[in-house]
């Protein structure tokens, strides 16, 4: 038939799990001159409230360090990465050009002097990063060279630097980095 009160259970006696303990301010009335001055646990202890929530400032501090040092690691490696694969990028479309100079020369018998006349233009990503021109040379034979300067950003690539294609094949870059043509 359910359960028995809390009395019956433990012999009569009841023991609340914490109670408050209140003291009566003098001289101010009502209910504002009184302040609850803490709590007592079942076995008469003071209990100081809830465990305190939150960081403390050293535990932010060292948060923000082990972040600080993670950023100085990660950042730079990010920007080789990022300055790498646009030399990669600028690399394949002068390559693109290198073919089309080629079939130019099948039609024309000779080769262009602009991208314009090949009908290409630099990619909108790469046009911000690289000036990219092409330089017929005298004939006979007939000869270029695409030439890729970088700005803005890739100005950081001092590895390679200026790159270069010939009609012959020959790729060179002005820096002083071995690994420039993959």
């Amino acid at each position: 038939m359910g359960h028995r009160s809390p009395a019956v259970r433990h012999g009569g006696r009841v023991n609340p799990p914490f109670r408050v303990i209140f003291r009566v301010i003098p001289g101010v009335g009502s209910y504002a001159g009184i302040r609850a001055v803490g709590t007592q646990g079942a076995a008469g202890m003071r209990c100081r409230g809830r465990p305190p929530h939150g960081f403390t400032l050293i535990e932010v501090m060292i948060t923000v360090a082990v972040i600080a040092i993670l950023a100085a690691v990660a950042i730079p490696n990010y920007s080789r990465y990022v300055v790498r694969s646009n030399r990669a990028a600028i690399e394949s479309f002068m390559l693109e050009v290198s073919g089309a100079q080629e079939r130019f020369l099948v039609d024309n018998r000779a080769y262009a002097a602009s991208l314009g006349a090949l009908g290409m233009s630099v990619p909108a990503g790469l046009a911000t990063r690289y000036d990219v021109t092409v330089t017929p040379g005298a004939a006979p034979p007939p000869r270029y060279s695409i030439v890729a300067t970088p700005k803005g950003s890739q100005l950081s690539d001092t590895d390679c630097g200026t790159l270069t294609l010939t009609s012959a094949g020959a790729k060179s870059a002005s820096g002083a980095g071995t690994d420039c043509w993959n």
